[in-house]
């Protein structure tokens, strides 16, 4: 049993493990009481259609511990299933179709992808784990035929950064070439989970 605030002072907030760090970032740099965070796989985004149970699931695990439960989560190829599950169970979710709409802002998400279609995004966490969730996640690595199958119809890659580190931007610059994509790199900060998550509580 937890040792935390009371039922009625407690909010969970359910959250893509790619937003593990930045959610967790957040809530310390707000120094939000009695706000936890739990994840699921982020190893879905490769299975979205497994997205909706999987947070109904932790919905419904948690319901009588916290007087308030949220998702951190875009609708991330589940064709609207996520929103339809969170409505039977009266939870609400930050707002976009993905996380980079809501870190970039959906204005200018909106903008780059009509500026070129043939974007590829990245985000801190994908720059991290690119080898294991797109190399290897894709089977390139042992098929590097499929490279231009998955990837001859994109023209950029663009690299929306919640940090200002040059490693990251080195390994993103580095995914690009890799690919054989145009590098751009555009910071967008934690304004807008900050926000979500700051109101929420």
């Amino acid at each position: 049993m937890s040792s935390g605030p009371p039922r009625q002072d407690r909010t969970l907030l359910i959250a893509c493990g790619a937003l593990a760090r930045e959610t967790l970032a957040v809530i310390a740099a707000s120094g939000l009481p009695g706000v936890e965070v739990t994840c699921v796989s982020a190893l879905l985004h490769n299975r979205p259609q497994r997205i909706p149970a999987a947070v109904r699931e932790k919905i419904r695990e948690n319901r009588e511990r916290y007087a308030h439960i949220l998702v951190l989560y875009g609708d991330c190829g589940t064709g609207g299933e996520l929103d339809r599950v969170l409505a039977e169970e009266g939870v609400r979710r930050i707002e976009g179709p993905h996380c980079y709409a809501f870190y970039a802002g959906q204005g200018v998400f909106d903008a780059l992808a009509e500026a070129e279609p043939g974007t590829f995004y990245l985000t801190d966490f994908l720059v991290r784990q690119f080898e294991t969730l797109v190399i290897e996640g894709l089977g390139i690595d042992r098929h590097p035929e499929l490279l231009p199958i998955y990837f001859g119809n994109y023209r950029r890659l663009v690299y929306l950064a919640q940090t200002e580190d040059a490693e990251l931007q080195a390994a993103a610059q580095a995914a690009a070439e890799r690919l054989g994509l145009a590098y751009e790199h555009r910071f967008t900060g934690l304004s807008g989970l900050a926000e979500f998550v700051r109101t929420a509580a």
